[in-house]
Formats: structure tokens, sequence, C-alpha cells
């Protein structure tokens, strides 16, 4: 009786083990972003990452660390559907499959530039669509300025 204890115990910490292995090579993440009103730079009205880069099959999600923002895609890669945009004052995430540049603004303050874009696979292909998207206010001079820096 004590062998088939020892046998049980031992085949349950071993699928313990792999359940966990296997959670951590599966649930592949990406980045954080705070909603800001004000970054350590001094920039108002800000995502605190203007540029995130991440791989096919990860995510990205938005915290809203101060009131009063949201996510919004506003030019994304083709073959993309339509993202439905985030609610303001709410978490966010989103996961990234197809390789391109996303643009997305917080929908309140996107005339005060608070844009940003993310990179998926490094894949720049798109990036004359995404400098003719309907930007507004400051947001236009910083998507010229953070298009320069792909």
């Amino acid at each position: 009786m004590k062998n088939f204890i020892e046998q049980t115990l031992g085949l349950s910490a071993l699928l313990g083990v792999l359940g966990l292995v296997f959670l951590y090579t599966t649930a592949v993440y990406g980045a954080d972003v705070d909603m800001l009103n004000k970054r350590a730079d001094g920039e108002k009205m800000v995502y605190s990452q203007d540029i995130i880069n991440v791989k096919s099959g990860e995510s990205v999600t938005w915290l809203p660390a101060t009131k009063g923002h949201n996510v919004e895609f506003i030019s994304v890669p083709e073959g993309v559907k339509k993202i439905k945009k985030s609610k303001i004052n709410k978490e966010y995430t989103y996961k990234f499959d197809v390789p391109g540049i996303y643009l997305y603004q917080c929908t309140p303050h996107k005339a005060m530039g608070m844009i940003g874009l993310v990179v998926v696979d490094g894949n720049v292909d798109n990036k004359a669509k995404i400098a003719k998207a309907k930007v507004l206010g400051k947001s236009k001079k910083k998507l010229k300025k953070l298009l320069g820096e792909l």
C-alpha cells in the first residue's frame, strides 16, 4: 500500500509540473502599457510607451493608470477585422496575430497627441498606409515622428 501511495503522489507531482510547464509555454505575453495623464518625461496625455514591438501571438495590455483614457485602433494591417475600441477607464488586452503596424489612439485625447504604434514581427510593410491615417491636432506631428523612428 505504501508503494502505491508513493507512486500515486509521484505521478501527481509530475503531472503538476508538466501542467505548469505547458501553461508557461502557451501563455505568450508581450507588454503592459499605462494610459497616463503625464509621463515621467513630462509628456502629457500619453501612453507609457509610444512604440511597442511584439511577436505574432503575443498580447499587449493597456492599463488605466489615470482616469479618462481608452484604446481605439484607427489603422491596422490588411486582413485584420475592425477592432472594437476599449471602454474608458478599463483595462484592455489585444492579441496580435497579423504582422504589421497598428496605430491606436485615446478617443478623448486624440487631438492632444495621445497615439501609439504596435509593430508586430518587425514588419513595417503598411507604413505608407499608417502615414495616411487621419489623425488630429498634435497627433499629426507625433505620428510623423514615430514613423520616422521605425
